[in-house]
């Protein structure tokens, strides 16, 4: 058996990544920016990491630079049962970091499974598969990207997860969109997912020079306590236009604050995940 740098023995066969979903139900908070670039980072340091797109708009798979016509086999054709989800995979040009990218199919998912009894099990069985499978290099880290709603696409990666990192926009209504994701998370804890926790609450967007940022930040620093990350990431023009280089912002301009904000979030997680082994 071979051990990784971080943690548990990692075998060719049933190894179980630590699977984290980032979600909140408000769009345009960072969500995927946050998974496509945390993804980026922990790769950077080392780990092998997975990405998966379960936003109909693709946004993550775009970022990763993965064209649209190369999405043959997606999330979607997983949660419908045509294919595994180590079909899915795509390599990016990040070394280390893979995503099973998304389509707009995924819009019809929910109608074709909601009669199944299964079908808020089916990403995590998707997880399972691929856990036990016969890989040279096995996956670490697998990060959810969830759509701006709490559907069936959220509950299925909220029953797959071992815990939510919810990203979290300073603005004004910031608190109002947590209360409701935390009883969703709670929801699917007590009914779906026993082993479900918060990993933590990471800052977004935010801006010193404007004093509701502030207050945002000591609102839900007093609200979450601990839980919340240190690492705020800044609002930033870098982050902003490195998606549409279908780049991740750590390779757009390494040395931009934003860049540097969610390498030190890396840290910061892997910190948490040592914490909660050694717990």
């Amino acid at each position: 058996m071979m051990t990784d740098r971080n943690g548990p023995e990692a075998g060719a066969r049933g190894v179980k990544p630590r699977v984290l979903v980032l979600a909140n139900q408000k769009g345009g908070v960072g969500k995927t920016t946050t998974a496509i670039n945390l993804g980026t980072a922990l790769a950077a340091i080392g780990e092998r990491v997975l990405i998966v797109d379960l936003d109909p708009q693709g946004n993550a798979s775009t970022g990763l630079g993965i064209d649209r016509k190369n999405r043959q086999t997606s999330t979607y054709h997983v949660l419908a049962g045509e294919a595994s989800l180590e079909e899915s995979i795509t390599e990016t040009v990040v070394p280390g970091l893979s995503v099973a990218p998304s389509t707009l199919d995924l819009l019809g998912i929910e109608l074709e499974i909601a009669n199944e009894r299964n079908r808020a099990h089916r990403l995590r069985s998707a997880i399972q598969e691929l856990s036990g499978s016969e890989v040279s290099e096995p996956f670490t880290y697998i990060l959810i990207d969830c759509p701006p709603s709490l559907n069936l696409l959220t509950i299925n990666a909220l029953t797959a997860a071992d815990a939510v990192l919810v990203p979290l926009q300073c603005e004004f209504f910031a608190l109002e969109g947590l209360s409701q994701l935390l009883k969703t998370v709670e929801q699917v804890r007590s009914a779906l997912n026993p082993e479900l926790t918060i990993h933590g609450v990471v800052l977004t967007m935010f801006d010193p020079r404007n004093n509701l940022s502030g207050q945002v930040v000591a609102d839900v620093r007093q609200f979450m306590g601990n839980k919340v990350y240190e690492t705020m990431i800044p609002r930033n023009v870098r982050v902003s236009e490195a998606p549409s280089h279908g780049k991740p912002v750590l390779l757009y301009d390494l040395k931009c604050a934003g860049s540097q904000a969610y390498l030190r979030l890396a840290s910061e997680v892997i910190q948490r995940e040592r914490a909660l082994r050694a717990a």
